[in-house]
């Protein structure tokens, strides 16, 4: 997959990074698991990579909107914080044009489908 492969496997980090703070250390280790799929040179590791990655911007957006609406609930200034989620969303979702390349396709074998 090549130098593409940061784009994705950063997504998944900062997902990773967003469970442990949270402390779920299960979805945690979900995130972390997606990882070695990025060089596993087949279909179904690719398409287990855009599931994650497509549920993983459902989550930012899930988050957007609990901690805003808790931010605006108290009063409090919740722009920045929705740009930044915002942001991030979708910058994960980004992340599943990559599997649009012909570089990326071929590396799946999803090039022949």
């Amino acid at each position: 997959m090549g130098p593409l492969a940061i784009f994705p496997a950063l997504s998944f980090l900062v997902l990773a990074a967003h469970f442990f703070r949270a402390g779920n250390l299960a979805l945690f280790a979900v995130c972390l698991l997606f990882l070695p799929l990025l060089f596993v040179p087949r279909v179904w590791a690719a398409r287990t990579v855009e599931a994650g990655l497509a549920l993983g911007a459902a989550v930012w957006i899930r988050t957007l909107a609990t901690f805003a609406g808790e931010r605006r609930a108290a009063g409090l200034p919740y722009t920045r914080l929705a740009l930044i989620l915002g942001g991030v969303a979708l910058a994960t979702g980004a992340c599943l044009l990559v599997f649009r390349s012909e570089r990326v396709k071929r590396f799946f074998g999803l090039a022949a489908l």
